[in-house]
């Protein structure tokens, strides 16, 4: 079978269909407003996902509260959002009523920044810190998950996101290195507890099936103690916690997986391979094809890691361009079980019309993400995020921003 029939190919998620094996990453772009509703430029950016014929999109790190977050300017659900959002939807179903929108709720807890909010963990960790959570204020966190899923159903959204992933407060509570004496802290069984009483609450909220849940979760956070470390401050990989927690969540209702590796303060290179570790991106295929091994065959894993796989002209050695080139990886993958569908990132900003260009036949026309990171940068000086490269926009306010702040010597600091 050839790659364009493989990605194109529809695929059944929970009760829902999706049109095409592509799935758009939740990018955070730092572009609401002031009180965390979506923007002109928030709009244009779904909008051209939408257009682009993308099967699933998945909206943006979506916090549940205003009080610890990590970006000044983030989308935020809460009751003042609602309005809002429905609209949003509604306008970007307008484009394409076949995509499906989740949305990807979270809490930044030791990632927030201080700022302008409220950092908080469930145990201090070397050079982050943050306010002690109690059971009280966890248990007020997980109500807002709950009511935030209740807004997205309400306003039109197809499911959620649970972010379980890259250092945020899922997986700090997760992860071994929590092992401080509370209600979702020491032993594993407690720990995972977490995430099984929030997803119950969840589906009880809102028991209409066609309402997907799923989460975007770090197998592997890469430093010691992180979720899928054999202990507390232990070094060593081990997998144990994070297969047992996917197929709990499965047997409480979630429908798919979003495969990611690391964390944004100790790993960040597992999360987004580099031009020149691009051979960081098979490591995702292994990971996404333990989870696929390790639930059911109705369950949906979409892997990640694929932007460095690019075109023909990508950095990767020992392996035809033909082979290794990021559309016939994506199919070689899906049509080797690893995976069901292909999550898109940085790709997906460098050129959201890739999955409607590969249906139209027009492959040479995709513009490849160049990695040259400098959209992470507009991240990191919190300006609103997009490819530098390609979108004029974005290119502007790079320059702008060298101006204002002189260049970031040194990501991920």
């Amino acid at each position: 079978m050839g790659y364009r029939e493989t990605l194109l190919a529809p695929i059944q998620i929970g009760p829902r269909v999706c049109r095409n094996r592509f799935f758009a990453q939740p990018m955070e772009c730092v572009d609401s407003d002031s009180e965390g509703n979506p923007t002109d430029l928030t709009l244009q950016r779904y909008t051209n996902l939408y257009r682009g014929g993308f099967g699933l999109v998945d909206l943006e790190a979506i916090t549940v509260t205003n009080e610890s977050r990590a970006r000044k300017t983030q989308l935020e659900i809460m009751p003042r959002n609602v309005k809002a959002l429905k609209n949003f939807i509604a306008r970007l179903k307008e484009v394409n009523s076949e995509t499906l929108i989740v949305f990807q709720l979270t809490h930044s807890g030791e990632i927030s920044e201080s700022d302008f909010s409220r950092k908080v963990c469930v145990k201090p960790m070397y050079g982050i810190g943050g306010d002690l959570l109690t059971e009280e204020e966890v248990d007020r966190i997980m109500d807002q998950f709950v009511d935030a899923a209740r807004i997205c159903e309400e306003v039109g959204a197809d499911g959620i996101d649970l972010k379980f992933c890259h250092g945020y407060l899922g997986s700090q509570i997760l992860r071994p290195y929590n092992d401080r004496d509370w209600k979702y802290g020491g032993p594993w069984e407690k720990r995972r507890q977490f995430a099984y009483d929030l997803m119950e609450r969840i589906r009880k909220a809102v028991p209409d099936k066609n309402f997907l849940i799923g989460s975007k979760m770090s197998m592997w956070e890469g430093f010691p103690g992180g979720c899928g470390s054999a202990g507390p401050d232990s070094p060593l990989m081990d997998l144990t916690e994070s297969i047992d927690l996917i197929q709990g969540l499965e047997e409480r209702g979630a429908s798919y997986f979003v495969e990611s590796l690391g964390n944004v303060h100790a790993a960040m290179h597992y999360m987004e391979a580099c031009k020149d570790e691009a051979e960081l991106s098979y490591l995702h295929i292994y990971f996404a094809d333990l989870m696929k091994k390790a639930l059911k065959p109705e369950t949906v894993v979409i892997g990640s890691g694929f932007s460095p796989f690019r075109g023909k002209r990508n950095t990767l050695l020992c392996i035809d361009p033909e082979k290794s080139q990021m559309l016939a990886m994506g199919a070689r993958v899906i049509e080797d079980g690893c995976m069901d569908m292909i999550g898109l990132g940085r790709q997906s900003m460098a050129d959201p019309y890739t999955p409607q260009k590969l249906a139209e036949g027009r492959e040479e026309e995709i513009r490849y993400c160049t990695q040259c990171m400098n959209c992470e940068e507009l991240m990191i000086r919190q300006q609103p995020v997009g490819c530098v490269a390609y979108n004029p926009i974005y290119t502007r306010k790079f320059v702008e921003t060298r101006k204002q702040f002189g260049k970031l010597t040194e990501l991920h600091t």
